[in-house]
């Protein structure tokens, strides 16, 4: 099966085209370039996360690990792989997770996780989001990496996500009103093994679940294991595509390098807020900075957004994707495109900025980390994210995009 993420598709068959040297180079330098820079100028920290945000960049255009399309693939084909991947994904971070915020601490330095309150905002919230990143063709990660890969509909889809995200800061204190539990740890409050097993037995649920339909639907099931083509394995970790389970114990690991470097797990969106309001206030706009989100965080819009530990992340995956692009031969950018996916990546774009700051983050930080941290909140996340995905690809043909899994993410 050909998988293709936002414009650039897996080729099989053949050994692809050759590397775009000029993108390596350029993406090397701008990647060890900036890392020395941020550690100059911030600390040490800063460079080491811009290094993570580019590894995870790589591996996630090189895995074309997506959320979008693995849930899509799931709701129109009833193929579970991506599912799947995703539970790999999560079995691993949470071996290392739970144990290290129970104990506060990871290889010495203090840690602490994602745990918010599970409420309507976060219902709704993440709901909004599953529509918006069937629209948008991509989630936040997804996203990114795509745009970092070449896809300009995708910028579309990230200036509205930004957009989004500012805009949904100056109703957040109404929607935080709304009911809501306490903030909720599994481990905490049922002991780290109990939550351990319960959490893995979970993981394995849905993944049964996936290959029950699966076997159903097909009479055979997928393989994460499964490559598009045969290539040694040294030019594949290169130059990809990689199969599914690399990209998930990837982004795993990954993600347990970012706790230890930054002391919290892995985030995408708040920086997305961050940066549409210091382009609102340097406009001139400073009403923003009297709406309570922002008078909260006044220091954010003085401070340079180099110095925040998201930002960084996110401009290294940015990076990281670039060279994948380039060392796959794939960075080919088209700048035009039909005006009904178009206006998909702007409704999408909205959705899932005002969406993920409901929820308290987006697939990565309210999913992912949020799951990986024992917070109910996380799991609230993804049984509405995936239902909003149910309304989102059923709206896709509206406009102009297959509702239909093998397409781009």
């Amino acid at each position: 099966m050909d998988r293709a993420v936002g414009g650039v598709s897996a080729e099989v068959g053949n050994a692809g085209p050759p590397a775009n040297r000029r993108v390596v180079v350029l993406a090397l330098l701008l990647l060890g370039g900036g890392a020395v820079a941020l550690a100059e100028g911030f600390g040490w920290r800063q460079g080491v996360l811009l290094g993570l945000g580019g590894a995870l960049g790589l591996v996630l255009y090189h895995a074309a690990f997506g959320f979008t399309a693995a849930w899509r693939v799931f709701l129109a084909d009833r193929e579970g792989a991506g599912l799947r991947a995703q539970m790999v994904m999560l079995t691993v971070a949470v071996l290392v997770f739970y144990p290290a915020l129970a104990a506060g601490e990871l290889f010495g330095r203090p840690v602490w996780g994602f745990v918010a309150p599970a409420g309507v905002s976060v219902l709704v919230g993440a709901f909004i989001f599953g529509i918006g990143m069937q629209l948008g063709n991509g989630c936040a990660s997804g996203t990114l990496y795509t745009v970092g890969g070449g896809s300009t509909k995708m910028v579309v889809t990230l200036v509205f996500f930004i957009t989004g995200s500012l805009v949904a800061t100056h109703h957040l204190d109404w929607w935080l009103a709304l009911p809501a539990l306490d903030p909720y740890s599994l481990p905490r409050r049922l002991g780290l093994v109990p939550a351990l097993a319960m959490t893995l037995a979970l993981f394995a649920a849905i993944a049964l679940f996936t290959v029950v339909l699966e076997r159903r639907r097909h009479g055979r099931v997928r393989s994460i294991a499964e490559t598009p083509r045969a290539m040694r394995w040294h030019r594949r970790l290169l130059r990809g595509p990689w199969p599914l389970v690399w990209g998930a114990v990837g982004l795993a690991v990954l993600n347990i390098a970012v706790l230890w470097v930054a002391g919290r797990p892995w985030g995408v969106t708040s920086a997305f807020a961050l940066w549409g309001a210091q382009v609102a206030d340097g406009l001139g706009l400073e009403v923003v900075r009297t709406w309570p989100y922002w008078e909260a965080r006044a220091g954010a819009l003085d401070r340079s957004v180099l110095g925040d530990i998201t930002t960084v992340t996110n401009l290294g995956i940015l990076l990281g994707a670039f060279l994948a692009a380039g060392l796959a031969g794939r960075f080919r950018p088209e700048l035009t495109h039909p005006w009904r996916p178009i206006a998909a990546a702007v409704i999408g774009g909205l959705l899932m900025g005002y969406g993920a700051r409901l929820a308290f983050g987006c697939n990565i930080g309210a999913y992912f980390s949020g799951v990986a941290s024992g917070s109910l909140h996380g799991w609230l996340w993804l049984v509405a994210g995936f239902a909003g995905s149910v309304v989102g690809v059923w709206l896709r043909p509206v406009f102009g995009l297959s509702g239909a899994g093998r397409q781009p993410s």
